[in-house]
């Protein structure tokens, strides 16, 4: 059996910025990648990130922010494609949701390819709903769903 951690990164963790960057390459296409900036995101006091460990190998990550009091936003979430389809992505999705909730925030935003179905499913798995198709998002000819995950007020 793996044994599989979900981790905080701190600030001054240089290794293991260094493989999540070489992650980020590797999964976007540059212009979605935050790997060029990444070091800069990592800096910003409203800003998180959750890496998930399988036997001490990095699998994957998810980048959250919260710019207001009002709403939080799921900015990236990965996994290496070896680890895929073993619920790592919903682990982390999960952990996510939960540092969120701790910001006392009413919403959650992401944006996601409609192609990437997978991805989709996982979200809406998890509550999320499409508020709406933002056409050329990513590029002329890659859109998004702008979806989000509503907290009770109560």
């Amino acid at each position: 059996m793996a044994n599989v951690a979900i981790l905080e990164l701190s600030r001054n963790c240089a290794k293991t910025v260094e493989e999540i960057v070489k992650l980020e390459r590797k999964i976007f296409p540059k212009h979605e990648s935050l790997a060029s900036f990444f070091h800069d995101e990592l800096k910003k006091k409203n800003s998180g990130l959750l890496y998930l460990q399988v036997d001490g190998e990095l699998a994957g990550y998810v980048m959250y922010s919260w710019p207001s009091s009002l709403y939080a936003s799921i900015t990236k979430l990965a996994v290496k494609e070896q680890w895929r389809g073993q619920g790592h992505g919903e682990t982390l999705l999960k952990a996510a949701i939960e540092k969120c909730r701790t910001r006392k925030v009413s919403r959650i935003m992401l944006h996601v390819d409609p192609l990437r179905i997978p991805a989709v499913n996982l979200y809406q798995k998890h509550g999320f709903q499409v508020d709406t198709l933002i056409q050329g998002y990513y590029s002329s000819d890659r859109n998004a769903f702008r979806m989000y995950l509503d907290f009770d007020s109560s």
